[in-house]
């Protein structure tokens, strides 16, 4: 027990402080992204058409973040000047519209419902249900439950029984065979309910979108009141997805 609180005491206090304190992504990782409005028609043309996801609108200069996997060959091929990503992590939106962008976000805080922060401001027990999904998104929703994140000191907890939770988490694209387990898992959950769509899978169908084995996104299926976008999303978008939109005014 001695060498337990030994260890302890030298290890000290590993959970992050964010979001009292801001949070530094490495250089490598794709966020939001910049998109040069000015950049040549040609090069946009060039980006638009290299685009795996055909997330890239050249008449608007807008990128669909709901359709990006973040892939980088925009970057790459216009070498930054016109599209280059930063590392800012917050992505999340309350509207699916908002995520086609110029790389400007509405305020999450700002655009989430009132009456959710008052109703689960202070506790919010979800049911995550993953839609055939490849469980890059499921693990960056479990590594919330590390100390490092510690989602349980924000009152947010994952549940088994939908009839214990408040909002339903959905990631993966949502399979045909999945279809009836996840609706069945909505009705089961107690009104007021939330729905999150985590993952571009679930957002637009990601890699997957137009096949006719999964629906159209799952805003077609139910209302979702909050888009986390990524291929995965990255843990700290998720944390300041729900934090923004449920906890701070």
């Amino acid at each position: 027990m001695l060498n337990v609180l030994k260890n302890r005491f030298e290890q000290g206090c590993k959970t992050s402080r964010y979001p009292r304190a801001k949070v530094e992504l490495p250089a490598r990782y794709r966020g939001r992204p910049v998109l040069d409005p000015d950049a040549p028609d040609e090069l946009v043309e060039r980006c638009v058409e290299a685009c795996p996801q055909a997330a890239l609108n050249g008449s608007d200069r807008s990128l669909d973040l709901g359709l990006c996997t973040s892939c980088g060959t925009c970057e790459r091929l216009s070498k930054g000047k016109f599209i280059s990503f930063t590392r800012n992590f917050e992505l999340a939106t309350a509207e699916r519209k908002h995520l086609v962008t110029d790389g400007s976000l509405p305020d999450l805080a700002a655009h989430s419902k009132q009456h959710f922060k008052k109703l689960f401001g202070r506790s919010l027990q979800l049911r995550q249900v993953s839609a055939a999904g490849c469980n890059a998104c499921e693990a960056d929703l479990n590594v919330l439950a590390t100390p490092f994140f510690d989602l349980a000191r924000f009152g947010i907890n994952f549940v088994a029984s939908p009839r214990h939770a408040d909002g339903l988490v959905v990631t993966g694209p949502i399979s045909r065979n999945m279809k009836a387990a996840l609706l069945s898992t909505y009705e089961a959950m107690p009104a007021p309910k939330v729905v999150i769509a985590v993952g571009n899978c679930a957002i637009s169908g990601g890699v997957f979108r137009d096949s006719p084995e999964i629906a159209d996104g799952l805003e077609s299926l139910l209302p979702v009141d909050l888009f986390i976008p990524g291929c995965p999303s990255h843990p700290m978008t998720n944390l300041h997805a729900l934090l923004s939109y449920f906890k701070r005014a």
